[in-house]
């Protein structure tokens, strides 16, 4: 028995919950990886899976043994990437996921510079507003924007951007112009953010006097998905909070007016996460150095402030 390679195979397991998520993560046939974790287990006279039809759970003894095993593991992984990082070009298969404005206008657009520099890596980019497992998933690292709460998860903060507020030309001489937010209260016709685990609506966020103000008002249209939230305040639907980078174009061409400008909330944080106990590749430490070099100033990318 290889019994770095079961090591290995039998955390992949613990971490995806499934034998065939596992096999998949590691490009391994089903019958290998299950092979090797009985090899472990022999190896330790010790169970350390429950294997059932539908799922697979870690016994007590082999819970201690997946915290014991990874501390060796990533180890072993720190001392394999010093002496590669200093020699050798990162090579392999990077999953990252994002939300999907910040897709579409801030790391798509960035992304043929990390390639050109990095030839040998490949990406699979997953795009939705829809919170994904990191260990389940086999995703390296999300990109997310707001608080975070889970202590599972390692955060590198990348850049701040700003909350703006708008609606199209139309709405407004419809509707009027807002002169403080809470004339939001006052038949305005707000397009609000649903958020796509609760479902429940974003309250609109404004400063005053350095204070944090929410203005709750029960919406005209809600949308989960960023694209779409955009896309209904472009339609003259009503008036929408969204980040600056998303709807610089459409304030350069007056297709989007921003309104309640001196009320701006304060930034909204960006961090790259990525779990704990996953072992930090060379691969994604020159992706996480990246993000930390050219996403902060990407995402405050204002109209006027682009560069040519």
């Amino acid at each position: 028995m290889d019994q770095l390679t079961a090591m290995r195979a039998f955390a992949r397991v613990v971490e995806s919950g499934s034998f065939t998520r596992a096999a998949d993560s590691l490009n391994m046939p089903i019958a290998t990886l299950s092979k090797l974790v009985k090899s472990l287990e022999a190896h330790l006279e010790t169970r350390l899976l429950h294997r059932t039809t539908r799922r697979v759970v870690t016994t007590p003894e082999g819970m201690e043994y997946y915290e014991k095993a990874m501390r060796v593991l990533i180890d072993i992984e720190d001392i394999d990437t010093s002496f590669r990082a200093s020699c050798c070009t990162p090579k392999g298969h990077l999953r990252i996921d994002v939300g999907g404005s910040t897709a579409r206008d801030v790391l798509i657009p960035l992304l043929p510079d990390f390639m050109q520099r990095y030839p040998d890596l490949r990406i699979d980019l997953g795009v939705s507003d829809r919170p994904v497992d990191l260990i389940s998933g086999n995703v390296d690292c999300v990109i997310r924007g707001g608080p975070l709460n889970d202590s599972t998860l390692i955060a590198r903060h990348i850049g701040d951007a700003e909350l703006l507020t708008c609606a199209t030309p139309r709405y407004l001489k419809t509707y009027g112009v807002p002169a403080y937010p809470q004339e939001l209260r006052n038949g305005h016709r707000l397009v609000s953010y649903l958020s796509p685990i609760t479902g429940r609506a974003f309250p609109f966020r404004f400063r005053e006097n350095g204070d944090a103000l929410e203005i709750a008002v029960p919406h005209y249209l809600g949308v989960n998905e960023s694209n779409g939230h955009l896309a209904a305040a472009v339609a003259g639907l009503g008036i929408i909070q969204t980040f600056g980078y998303a709807i610089r174009d459409r304030l350069q061409a007056g297709t989007l007016v921003e309104i309640l400008r001196d009320w701006r909330p304060k930034a909204y944080p960006f961090h790259v996460v990525y779990p704990q106990n996953r072992h930090l590749t060379h691969r994604l430490r020159v992706f996480i150095a990246w993000l930390a070099e050219v996403f902060p100033a990407a995402l405050k990318n204002e109209p006027g402030d682009r560069p040519a």
